[in-house]
């Protein structure tokens, strides 16, 4: 009896492993937040509403001026930007469904299978997260500066790129809409619930903003001007605004941030935050 021979089977390729590296991680998130239909829903009525208010607001100061006494003593610059406060609505939306929608999925547990150390994920998404954002928010300005300009003969106003001032609010608008889109991620981040998440980042914004300045009580007086909407939002006033709210603060005893103090308190809220998530982060189950 002779033996059979078994056919050689054909040799397997080899599947070259990489390393998740940071860029590839970058990389990776980047597929995901783009891929995904909310969010350029989500972006794209953040830029709308920015633009729509800011030109609203220039039209509409040319039909009131004369009822009104006069113009506003405004800068160009902080026409074109004015309607960055409503559009920080959708972008801190964003920013906490850019997190907690992954744990609603589940989709966060192969994400970290394939990242186990997880705290270079967390910064992943959020350099993705503030690089769209400040670059829509960006955009924004600039499409409402070309709708806005039709008016700004008759307003007697101009935006100049030579200006500090005037270069200082139009970043300075994307870099406030940018972090506050990242304190939303980092409240995201700490909850992992979108409702919760939402509710409380409005609530701070909003909400928390305009009880400290309706409760005439020193103590929320004081810290007023340290809540991360007020300290970071002098980023984008211009010199004479500054200059009127530093002498009420003087008249009212209270701490006069600059513009960069402020965004620097700001910058603060979002580090501490971003902190104790890390740290629940790798304690946590996902």
């Amino acid at each position: 009896m002779t033996a059979v021979a078994s056919p050689a089977l054909p040799a397997r390729p080899r599947v070259q492993v990489r390393p998740s590296s940071f860029g590839r991680l970058v990389a990776a998130e980047w597929i995901k937040f783009r891929t995904l239909r909310s969010t350029w829903w989500t972006l794209g009525v953040g830029a709308a509403l920015m633009v729509a208010l800011a030109v609203l607001q220039t039209w509409g100061t040319t039909t009131i001026a004369e009822e009104a006494g006069g113009f506003p003593d405004l800068s160009g610059a902080a026409y074109i930007t004015g309607g960055a406060f409503l559009g920080q609505l959708a972008f801190v939306v964003l920013g906490v469904l850019a997190i907690t929608g992954e744990y609603g999925t589940g989709m966060i547990r192969s994400t970290f299978a394939a990242a186990p150390r997880r705290l270079p994920v967390l910064w992943a998404k959020l350099v993705v997260m503030f690089a769209a954002v400040f670059v829509v928010s960006l955009v924004a300005v600039a499409v409402a500066w070309l709708g806005s300009m039709a008016w700004f003969d008759e307003l007697g106003l101009s935006v100049d790129l030579s200006s500090s001032e005037d270069v200082r609010i139009i970043l300075g608008t994307a870099l406030y809409l940018a972090t506050t889109t990242a304190l939303a991620y980092a409240i995201g981040a700490l909850v992992r619930v979108s409702a919760a998440g939402i509710a409380i980042v409005l609530g701070l914004l909003l909400v928390v903003e305009i009880a400290f300045a309706a409760i005439p009580w020193r103590p929320l007086q004081v810290l007023a001007p340290f809540l991360p909407s007020s300290a970071g939002g002098r980023l984008m006033m211009d010199d004479a605004s500054i200059e009127s709210s530093r002498a009420f603060a003087e008249a009212s005893d209270v701490v006069s941030l600059t513009p960069w103090q402020g965004y620097g308190v700001l910058v603060a809220w979002v580090a501490v935050l971003l902190a104790v998530a890390a740290v629940l982060l790798r304690r946590r189950d996902a």
